[in-house]
């Protein structure tokens, strides 16, 4: 692969750090302190894509356990293409924005097929694939197969624009990135920026006093970094929770499924909404549920929906159901999930 001339310096380019003394202190640090994540374990190209397609628009927490029951239940891109699209999303339930994993299903299809079940090892042909853009290919690219390409992610384009000095445009943070990248090691190179951004260099708060190179950075978190973030919005939304039966084995559950043309959660369950109730006894219980830029009050009562194309789910069946991420919380909170039903409509 010819690589000649990446880390070379370009006019549109701002002052940077010298490349390899940044990347030789960048790495050091990140050597000893990397975290203990689930997908580092090895390179395997379909661990790599699982984990960045689920960090996503989410949070590293959220994602871990998600990542070893996802692996656990589709093993192998060959598993993963044969699934039915309703299992894969019963699997992805709790992550949100679900249009990752359709799209990663129909992936998985086309590489199973057309690629004989193995990744493109270019970030090029990986962004032929659906749902991989640029900054995936380039993580899976350069992670799995050492690629010489540099990812930018939010937490990277943070770090870039502090070490700078200045607000740098999209190609410009693109190419500056690259310029500083590890050749000999850009997988791990990659990982270390983002762990930079996302442990140290953070939006607010910096902590620049341990950070691995601070004294070639200029701004020492000084740079504001304007993330707005739209206003939350407040709204109070109610839901009816019906079960039915006698033992464990007999209860079910009243569920509706979202119509399958729908641009959000297309097909998949959830309990029926009701209006607000007029008789304003307590429900059975109220949660909070937050979706992009709003804030749901959720109260979920014992009373009977108006007649709906709904189904009685047996509770059995639950888990293997692709339930939208509220249904999910409300069944746990109810304790049916876990142990069975524990309330019964008398």
């Amino acid at each position: 692969m010819n690589v000649k001339g990446i880390n070379a310096p370009s006019k549109k380019i701002p002052s940077l750090p010298p490349q390899g003394i940044f990347a030789q202190r960048l790495m050091s640090w990140y050597d000893q302190n990397r975290r203990d994540l689930p997908w580092r374990k090895n390179r395997d190209p379909y661990r790599v894509w699982i984990s960045e397609i689920m960090l996503q628009q989410t949070r590293v927490a959220a994602v871990v356990d998600h990542f070893h029951e996802f692996l656990r239940r589709f093993p192998t891109i060959e598993k993963l293409a044969a699934a039915r699209e309703a299992s894969v999303l019963a699997a992805w339930s709790g992550l949100g924005y679900y249009r990752r994993a359709r799209m990663m299903h129909a992936a998985a299809k086309v590489i199973a097929k057309e690629y004989e079940g193995r990744f493109p090892e270019s970030s090029h042909e990986l962004q032929k694939l659906q749902g991989i853009g640029r900054y995936t290919a380039a993580a899976i690219a350069s992670i799995a197969f050492e690629e010489p390409v540099a990812v930018v992610d939010g937490n990277v384009e943070r770090v870039l624009q502090r070490l700078s000095g200045k607000k740098m445009a999209r190609e410009e943070i693109w190419e500056a990135a690259n310029h500083l990248l590890d050749l000999g090691r850009p997988g791990d190179f990659n990982q270390a920026m983002m762990e930079l951004g996302a442990v140290v260099c953070t939006p607010r708060a910096p902590s620049c006093l341990v950070c691995p190179v601070n004294e070639l950075c200029p701004t020492r978190g000084e740079l504001e970094i304007t993330e707005k973030s739209a206003p939350q919005k407040k709204r109070e939304i109610h839901y009816s929770l019906i079960c039915r039966g006698k033992n464990n084995r007999e209860n079910k559950i009243f569920l509706v499924q979202r119509a399958r043309d729908t641009s959000l959660m297309a097909g998949m369950w959830e309990l029926p909404e009701i209006p607000s109730p007029r008789d304003r006894s307590k429900p059975i219980f109220t949660l909070r549920h937050s979706i992009t830029i709003t804030d749901y009050t959720v109260q979920v009562w014992q009373i009977v929906p108006p007649k709906l194309p709904g189904k009685w789910i047996p509770t059995s069946r639950l888990r293997k159901l692709a339930l939208t991420g509220l249904a999910r919380k409300i069944l746990r909170k109810a304790d049916i999930l876990q142990s069975g039903i524990s309330i019964v409509l008398k």
